[in-house]
């Protein structure tokens, strides 16, 4: 959902800013409809071969067994742009074979979007350039692998594990589909 015009920024925080604006409600009296706003984040499916890059992060505030190389888009960053950014400097890797998988809109009172693209054929270039708040180590998985921790660990988008277990849902067939998309094979 996206911020109404009419909509004032009330607070401005360092990730979330909140919005209010008057909504006419159907017996015609005026509520205060509120909604936060959130930098965009990119998720990226990085591969090397037949295996997926994935992490393991800690941040100071907390720990993650499993996740996706990614992060924040800053203000007027083109996606794509923000996307190869965050793959290098958690990674020190670049690819040159990018595809956009699909985009979430997770909340429905937050302005904010997660795109998921995949980062085909990676190659390492440089060390890790990580932020003073984390610290990431690479692990390689098989798609196996990756789906079964996906599923196990959903502290992702949920979103994303729900389409992982549609996929599942409907058979090998849908999973195969989804592994060809991955590695273009």
């Amino acid at each position: 959902m996206k911020i109404p015009r009419q909509a004032k920024k009330v607070f401005t925080g360092e990730i979330f800013d909140v919005y209010q604006w008057p909504q006419k409600m159907f017996d015609g009296s005026t509520a205060t409809f509120e909604m936060i706003g959130r930098p965009d984040t990119v998720q990226i499916i990085a591969t090397q071969g037949d295996k997926i890059l994935t992490t393991k992060e800690i941040q100071p505030n907390q720990k993650r067994d499993h996740g996706l190389l990614g992060g924040r888009v800053d203000k007027g960053e083109d996606i794509l742009v923000a996307a190869k950014r965050e793959l290098l400097e958690e990674s020190g890797m670049v690819s040159k074979k990018w595809k956009l998988l699909k985009t979430y809109e997770p909340v429905h009172k937050m302005n904010w979007t997660i795109y998921y693209y995949i980062a085909r054929d990676c190659e390492k270039v440089a060390e890790q350039h990580l932020d003073a708040g984390e610290k990431i180590t690479l692990v390689k998985q098989s798609f196996d692998q990756f789906i079964k921790d996906t599923i196990a660990l959903p502290k992702w988008n949920n979103q994303f594990v729900c389409d992982i277990l549609k996929m599942q849902l409907k058979g090998k067939t849908e999973l195969a589909k989804f592994k060809k998309q991955i590695f273009g094979k």
